[in-house]
């Protein structure tokens, strides 16, 4: 986001922010949450922070007063949060095996994939780990559980398996991926964390684009990464949970 890298902090219970070319954090943001998990950042520098395991709730921290609001109440912690263009709130309940929606001037809260028994068949999730909802609603899932995608289209309760276990065009094999990034250019973006790599989707099916080394610590290894973002330039930043570190990679933009 701008060039911003954003960061929870669950082990200090605090969000910590750099901007471009920092090395330390620039912006320490503290509050009542406990072990946030997953962020969500909007263009205005607002943060969406799933509350821990303990809260229940999604809090908002708005940039411009520096307060926070509660705006969603579950009974999961999020592994995952995505807002779309029309300011719908996902969360993936990942001890619920359920993704669950609402939008953010109203409190009902609705599934969007999943159906709370953890399971197998394609309308169901087990243990949903990274979300990303593309530019027509379409919700993607990393299916942690089930070692998959799935992709629930727009109003859809049965997902289609786009890879891993399970999918039709079966050109790679998954262990509990926990994030998911469709670019603008409609490359799927995994973190296949169970095998310590993010891999890319193209016109020949998927491959390894970063940590295709095994796991380690060396700068072109990775240690269970859990997450990915870009910057506005297409580099790739992994949170490399296990080695306490962010990489970054520079990636060619276009699709192999």
């Amino acid at each position: 986001m701008n060039n911003t890298i954003y960061v929870a902090n669950e082990e200090k219970n605090q969000i910590l922010v750099w901007h471009e070319e920092n090395v330390n954090p620039t912006t320490i943001i503290s509050g009542s949450f406990t072990k946030p998990r997953s962020l969500f950042v909007t263009t205005n520098g607002d943060i969406y922070i799933g509350n821990g395991q303990t809260n229940g709730e999604v809090q908002k921290w708005i940039a411009e007063t520096d307060t926070f609001v509660t705006v969603m109440n579950v009974n999961s912690f999020c592994f995952g949060l995505f807002v779309d263009r029309n300011d719908t709130l996902y969360c993936s309940m990942f001890n619920h095996h359920q993704v669950v929606k609402k939008l953010l001037n109203d409190h009902v809260v609705t599934p969007a994939a999943g159906t709370s028994i953890p399971g197998s068949d394609s309308n169901e999730l087990d243990c949903p780990a990274g979300i990303f909802v593309d530019v027509n609603f379409d919700l993607y899932v990393a299916d942690f559980g089930n070692n998959r995608i799935q992709l629930f289209q727009s109003g859809e309760s049965y997902g289609i398996t786009v890879a891993g276990s399970g999918s039709s065009n079966p050109t790679i094999t998954l262990f509990n991926p926990t994030g998911i990034v469709l670019d603008a250019e409609k490359c799927l973006f995994i973190v296949d964390t169970g095998n310590h790599r993010i891999v890319r989707s193209g016109l020949n099916g998927f491959r390894c684009l970063v940590g295709c080394h095994g796991m380690g610590s060396q700068s072109k290894q990775l240690n269970l990464p859990s997450s990915f973002s870009f910057d506005r330039s297409g580099n790739l930043f992994v949170a490399d949970e296990q080695n306490h570190r962010i990489q970054k990679f520079v990636l060619m933009k276009d699709c192999f």
